[in-house]
């Protein structure tokens, strides 16, 4: 088996660790070589792809690839390993058994809090969204033109060992923001991993949405990883006047409860199925910072 990750970033380091096993290939691409050096360090072989061109090296190592993870978010041009693929995926990767797309339930836009699963109809609002959303379609035809699976991994907000509330709480950049019935989704980022191995050995391909069991308002979140730490929480903020980025702005756009009953039904199984286990084991464990 040899899994190759376009964007090694946060979500696909996981998947990595996920995969490694003795005789697996793992190989992931980044956008610099500092990135490549520190993927390395992580048993993870590197390589550097821009978006733009692929190049020998890197050719050669896709031509024994038999799962592909495409992390790489998508622009305004599209996806880019579709673009430079064309109809030709098969001719770069020959071997290929497997494909994971992780995309997110950005694609589903606002649901004004209704329980929403992957039956429901999508209504992007962010631009970034609509790209997503265009880029599933892509990845899910180049299933069905090459008899492959495709799974679709909608991700909730991604959060684990170094990207978490403690940390936030840590820098003094915690914000408790109180909007009124807002919830959000999450998942642990170990949790994807589990998922994508679990579906990979299965050759499952469709649609999934990765995310815990409990949305819940993302200020909760911080009053629990306060309170495990032993410190007061930062002062509530009223949403309507906090001073926001227009992307953090965007995101409170959106509310909605998403089920992972689809997935559960397939047996798996979540490690991290809510916050206030995972915090706890977060900062019992010391692996909170990273």
């Amino acid at each position: 088996m040899h899994v190759m990750i376009f964007g090694c970033g946060f979500s696909g380091t996981a998947i990595a660790k996920t995969f490694a096993a003795p005789g697996i290939r793992i190989t992931g691409t980044t956008r610099s070589a500092d990135k490549a050096a520190l993927l390395e360090k992580e048993g993870i072989e590197a390589f550097v792809f821009d978006g733009e061109t692929i190049d020998p090296a890197l050719a050669e190592a896709m031509k024994s690839a038999t799962h592909l993870v495409q992390s790489i978010s998508p622009g305004k041009s599209g996806d880019p390993l579709l673009r430079l693929a064309q109809l030709n995926l098969k001719a770069l990767m020959p071997k290929l058994e497997w494909v994971c797309y992780l995309s997110t339930v950005g694609v589903y836009g606002d649901h004004k809090g209704a329980w929403i699963d992957e039956q429901t109809s999508l209504h992007p609002i962010a631009e970034r969204s609509v790209e997503r959303v265009e880029a599933e379609d892509g990845w899910l035809r180049v299933g069905v033109r090459l008899g492959l699976p495709v799974a679709v991994l909608r991700l909730s907000g991604i959060y684990g060992p170094g990207r978490n509330a403690f940390c936030n709480l840590e820098r003094g950049t915690a914000r408790r923001l109180i909007k009124a019935n807002q919830v959000f989704n999450r998942i642990r980022v170990e949790d994807i991993g589990s998922c994508a191995r679990f579906l990979s050995h299965r050759q499952l391909g469709g649609i999934y949405n990765v995310t815990d069991d409990e949305p819940a308002p993302p200020q909760d979140v911080v009053v629990e990883a306060a309170r495990l730490m032993g410190i007061e929480p930062p002062p509530e903020q009223p949403f309507e006047t906090a001073e926001l980025t227009p992307m953090a702005r965007s995101f409170y756009g959106e509310n909605k409860r998403v089920s992972n009953a689809k997935l559960r039904a397939l047996g798996f199984v979540f490690a991290y199925p809510e916050y206030r286990m995972s915090l706890a084991e977060l900062w019992s464990s010391r692996r909170w910072r990273g």
